[in-house]
């Protein structure tokens, strides 16, 4: 899940030298947090945050299939 929100963010922005995300497992739960350029951010996150919307359906989708619940944060 972390080079799927890894690639999706990279494709999006301006700088995609600068994406980083990190994973954070504990239990049952999986925290991604993707750090962009300060410029790009607005980018991600898209018109009343649709685009971080849409990445996180897809994340979720993505984490049935593992059985894991997935949250992404934006840094």
């Amino acid at each position: 899940m972390k080079e799927l929100v890894e690639y999706i963010a990279k494709a999006i922005v301006d700088k995609p030298e600068e994406v980083v995300v990190t994973e954070e497992v504990s239990d049952a739960r999986v925290t991604l947090r993707l750090k962009v350029a300060t410029e790009d951010t607005g980018k991600v996150i898209g018109k009343q945050g649709r685009i971080v919307q849409a990445i996180r359906s897809l994340v979720k989708v993505a984490a049935v299939k593992s059985g894991a619940r997935v949250v992404l944060e934006i840094v």
